[in-house]
Order: C-alpha cells, then sequence, then structure tokens
C-alpha cells in the first residue's frame, strides 16, 4: 500500500481516505480487522480522520456512524485502540445510536479495553438510544469481570433504561446468578419496569430457574409475587421449552404454597367473563383440579395462556405474542378455527394496548393475510375443510384501516414510514383476497364503505405512494415471508377506483399511478387508468410521461400510442404551460441582467 500511494499528493491521500466501501472509511476498516501498521500509516501520512464515522457489520448486523475506535473496541483490537487514542480520538465518540466504544466493549467482553478506555476517562453512564448503559449490557451479556470492575468504578447500581428496566432485570433475563448476587451486595433495589415487570418475574418469563430459586427465597420477595413467579415459570415451560411435567411441577410448588398457610392462603382471582378464544377454560383452583390437567395437555396450554395474561398484563407484548404463537400450533395441525379465535382476540389485546401501527399488531395483520391465502389457495384441492367467509376477511380488513385510522390522527408522533407502508400494503393484500370471496350486495356495499374511508384518510406510503399507488406497483408483492396475493393487481386497482381513488393523484416525485404502471410495463392497468380519466401526458418531476417511461423492448411500448390518449384540452394546457415558461425565463433574465449591471 505504501508502494501504491508513495507517489500521491497529500491532497489526493487525504481524498482517498474520505472514500467509502460498503460504507465504511480505509480507516474504520482496518480498525474494525485490527491492522495497527494501516491505522498509523492512514492517519500518519495519509491524515485520515480519526473521528470520522461509516458503517461496519458485525455478527450480520450494520451499526451506522461508528467511529473507527467504536470498531476497534468492538472488535477487542487494543492496539488499535492506544493508537486511535494516542492520535486524538475522542474516547467518549458515539455511534447513530448512541453507543459508546466502551458499551461496545463491554458488549463483546474485552476486559482490557474496559480498561484501557475507563483510564482515559471514558464516560461510564453514557447509554445509548434505548437507555441502557455499559453495566446493563455487561450484566445481560453475562460478563462477570467487566460488570465487577464497572461496579468498583462507581457505575450507577440502580439507574434505569428508557422502558424502566435495571441491571438486575438483565441479570435476571440472561440467567447470571453470580452477578446477580454481586449487584444485590452493592445496593441494587428490586423495582419495577415500565410493563410492572419486577427482576423475579423477568426471570419467570425467560425460564431461568436457577434465578427464580434464589429469589424466592430473598428475604424481600413476599409471598403473592413468589407464588406468582412459579406460575408464570410454569407457563414459559408450557410454551418456551414444551415441558409440561416441569410445568406441573412449578404449579404444584405454586399450589402448595397458596395453601400451606390456613391462617392465610392466597386464593386466586376471580374472572368475571370467560374467553371463547381460550375454549371458555378457567384457571384451576385447587389441588384435584391441578392434577386433573396431566391428562389434557390441550388444557394446560390454556391454563398457560390465562396465568400470562393474568400476571403479566394485556399490554405485555409477551402476551399477545404467545396467544399467537398457540394459535399458530393449532393452524400447523389443521384447526384453524382455534387458531382465529385467538389470533383475534390478540390482535384485539394489541390494538388495545399498543401503540398504532406496532411491529406486533402489523405481524399479527400479516400473519391473518398469509393464513387467508393458504386457505384460499388450497380450498380448491380440497386439502382443507375450512372455508374462509367474507366476514372473516372483513372483520380484519377494518381492524387494519382502524390501524391506519389510529397512525394517521397522531400528527405529532408521525408512524415510520416503512411501517407505515407495510400496513397499506397488507390492507391491499385483503382487498385483493376479498375479491375471492362470494357477497350479497350489502357486503359488496359495506367493504367499499370501508376501502372510501380508508381512501378519505389521503395515507401515503413510501415516497408518498397512494394506495392507487401501491396498487399498480409490483414491489407490493413482497409484503411478508410467504406470497399473499400478485402486484400489480387489476382487481385491486379497479376496486380502488371505484371506491374514490384520485386517478392523478402524484407521489414526492409528481408520478401518478400511471408512470408507477408504466415502470411495470402493464397495459392492462394503464389503460384501465385511463379509460378512468388519468391525463396521459402529465409528466413527472423529471419531466417524462408515463409513455417515456414504458420500456422500449417491451410490447407495451408499441400497443400504446400517444395520439390515441391526448385530448385537445390537453394540448392546449400544454400550450399555455410552455407560454408560461418562455415568459418566466425572459423575466428571469431581465431581472438578472439588472443585477449584474447594477
Amino acid at each position: 500500500m505504501q508502494r501504491l500511494l508513495s507517489n500521491r499528493s497529500a491532497e489526493e491521500l487525504e481524498a482517498l481516505t474520505l472514500g467509502r466501501t460498503n460504507g465504511g472509511t480505509p480507516l474504520l476498516i482496518a480498525s474494525r480487522h485490527g491492522h495497527l501498521p494501516v491505522v498509523d500509516y492512514l492517519v500518519e501520512q495519509c491524515r485520515a480522520e480519526v473521528e470520522l464515522g461509516g458503517s461496519v457489520s458485525f455478527d450480520g448486523e450494520t451499526i451506522e456512524g461508528a467511529p473507527p475506535l467504536w470498531a476497534a473496541s468492538a472488535a477487542g483490537h487494543l492496539a488499535v485502540v492506544r493508537s486511535l487514542l494516542q492520535h486524538g480520538a475522542s474516547v467518549n465518540n458515539t455511534t447513530l445510536t448512541n453507543s459508546t466504544p466502551l458499551r461496545a466493549a463491554c458488549f463483546d467482553g474485552h476486559l482490557e479495553i474496559v480498561k484501557y478506555l475507563i483510564e482515559h476517562r471514558a464516560d461510564l453512564e453514557v447509554a445509548n438510544r434505548h437507555g441502557h448503559t455499559c453495566l446493563m449490557i455487561s450484566c445481560y451479556k453475562g460478563h462477570r469481570d467487566i460488570a465487577r470492575y464497572l461496579l468498583e468504578k462507581g457505575a450507577d447500581v440502580n439507574r434505569k433504561s428508557v422502558k424502566g428496566n435495571t441491571a438486575l432485570h438483565d441479570c435476571a433475563e440472561s440467567g447470571s446468578l453470580d452477578i446477580m448476587k454481586m449487584l444485590l451486595k452493592c445496593g441494587a433495589r428490586m423495582e419495577k419496569d415500565g410493563y410492572g415487570m419486577t427482576p423475579l418475574l423477568a426471570a419467570s418469563v425467560t425460564g431461568h430457574v436457577n434465578i427464580v430459586d434464589f429469589l424466592i427465597h430473598y428475604v424481600q420477595t413476599r409471598k403473592e409475587d413468589r407464588i406468582d413467579a412459579l406460575e408464570l415459570l410454569g407457563a414459559t415451560f408450557v410454551d418456551k421449552k414444551r415441558d409440561l411435567l416441569a410445568a406441573m411441577k412449578f404449579w404444584k410448588r405454586a399450589m402448595a404454597m397458596r395453601h400451606n398457610d390456613k391462617s392465610r392462603i392466597v386464593e386466586k382471582p376471580q374472572v368475571v367473563q370467560l374467553v371463547l378464544a381460550y375454549d371458555y377454560a378457567k384457571e384451576v383452583t385447587t389441588s384435584e383440579e391441578l392434577e386433573a390437567l396431566i391428562t389434557d395437555p390441550d388444557e394446560m396450554r390454556m391454563q398457560a395462556l390465562l396465568i400470562r395474561e393474568r400476571i403479566l398484563g394485556p399490554s405485555h407484548p409477551d402476551t399477545s405474542y404467545y396467544i399467537r404463537y398457540r394459535g399458530a400450533v393449532y393452524a400447523d395441525s389443521g384447526n384453524f378455527e382455534r387458531c382465529i379465535n385467538l389470533w383475534k382476540y390478540a390482535l384485539d389485546m394489541q390494538q388495545n394496548n399498543l401503540d398504532p401501527l406496532s411491529p406486533l399488531t402489523a405481524s399479527s395483520l400479516l400473519s391473518f393475510a398469509e393464513l387467508f391465502s393458504f386457505v384460499l389457495q388450497n380450498r380448491p384441492k380440497g386439502t382443507l375443510a375450512m372455508k374462509v367467509s367474507f366476514n372473516d376477511l372483513m372483520g380484519i380488513l377494518c381492524k387494519s384501516v382502524r390501524e391506519v385510522e389510529r397512525a394517521v390522527s397522531q400528527r405529532e408522533n408521525p408512524p415510520d414510514v416503512t411501517q407505515f407502508t407495510k400496513a397499506l400494503s397488507i390492507i391491499l393484500h385483503l382487498i385483493s383476497l376479498l375479491e375471492k370471496v362470494k357477497c350479497s350486495a350489502d357486503q359488496e356495499h359495506f367493504k367499499k364503505q370501508t376501502i372510501y374511508r380508508l381512501l378519505k384518510l389521503n395515507p401515503r406510503g413510501k415516497c408518498g405512494f397512494t394506495p392507487l399507488h401501491l396498487a399498480v406497483d409490483k414491489d407490493t408483492t413482497s409484503v411478508g415471508r410467504y406470497p399473499v396475493c400478485k402486484f400489480p393487481s387489476l382487481q385491486v386497482t379497479s376496486v380502488l377506483l371505484e371506491c374514490g381513488a384520485d386517478v392523478d393523484s402524484r407521489d414526492y416525485e409528481n408520478n401518478t399511478p400511471l408512470h408507477v404502471a408504466a415502470l411495470n410495463n402493464n397495459l392492462d392497468i394503464m389503460n384501465m387508468l385511463i379509460e378512468s380519466g388519468a391525463h396521459f401526458d402529465a409528466t413527472n418531476s423529471s419531466g417524462k410521461t408515463a409513455w417515456d417511461l414504458l420500456d422500449e423492448k417491451m410490447m407495451v411500448k408499441n400497443l400504446i400510442q400517444p395520439i390515441n390518449h391526448i385530448t385537445l384540452q390537453c394540448l392546449a394546457a400544454r400550450a399555455i404551460e410552455k407560454h408560461k415558461c418562455k415568459r418566466t425565463e425572459r423575466m428571469f433574465w431581465r431581472t438578472n441582467n439588472r443585477i449584474v449591471t447594477r
């Protein structure tokens, strides 16, 4: 490399250091891979900027805005870390997610680098965008020596993240009992996070028996909390570990604890209303009822869902997640009715408790679309007894539109564009599926009324795409892991137009749906849009008409002739616009000349 660059000027060398490969500068790449001589040469001879961040990959994940010092610390290259600091790198410079080099070293367990960074004034308490500190990540990853060192250096043992969890929660989730004991000796408090979860419940949810056994004997743990922890641990063994016998063992311990003190029996709360999704099951309240469960595995699985909902509550993501998981298991065995009932219950729970267009809610809506598509495709083959009804599909479409309404109404906190585009795409897939199901005149009216409600919101996805833009775009096909419907869709386009979609709506690049259809070389959809009043001579931001965008090699280019679709009114408008442009141009030059002369 020295021979290659020896004849370059200082300006050329500096320019070369600014170049990027896959988002990473030469210095960042050399730091990531521990090439010390290259690092020194780039900094000393080529004047590479030691703070210039870029993209770097670790374990398949791309970290954006990572400084060279961060990359060297994460990869464990102590010599490179020393060199960069000696050359003026800031010890607390962060990535785009506010992760420091110290946090990167803590994540992967590089104790010597942790010590070196702290000796050079690295801040222990700088948290990433989620509020996770260096101590928290050390506890979560089980790096005991690093956690001990951080505590010795004064790390805040009771610091809370954005969601309210502490280092104790991270220990509980990772199963690091030794670190947990160390934290408790340093004054760590048993507190609840934003979901009301204690470290004890966090260990139960993740299935760490060692932590649960330790904490239920901890002097500060209430009897009710011990019982909840054992019952929740049993539910985890049912759904996560698929060990019904172990689950029964934990539930028996909890039942014995409820009744071991006759003067203070802890009864289960009474359920006012039984749930269809759970097949109207209710929690067992006696040892005899508990013993009887062992003969009915399906009933045990319902018990696990009931226990989790009671203890964690409907707002905790795990509650709806495991309801959906159980529904998927029923679907795999061919019991689609139980699956749909459970999924509907989980979806209602998500929409009532999570933010609009939460990834969990979007995942639920997509799962319904994939299931309905699978059943509709396989029904003619006689492989499935279940039929997808209009009401099944329409119910999910209504919930999807409701989710868009919720997102649009939050003007101060607009939804993520990618997530919003996905939600609109799922809706279009549901509309496409609805076109395959027979319905009455009243049902048809209700469907179109719902689509009209969606269009009135004027929702915009990627690049400012309206639902009509998305309906004529081939990329709308890829909405999940499994195929649902194919786009561009003539049927969906027709329904949207019938329900009032603006045929000449523009995206952020001034493209109409006709432009997007042209890019996809879809003659049938282009003809439909033109017949619905689309202006064939409308130009986008680049001055291109839809005809200009058609592929020269495709037959469509020859089948559509502009002269057949341009009216006298269009020609007149174009002439006026051209005249305006020339007049504006003349005015500009006159003004410009006056300024110059002045």
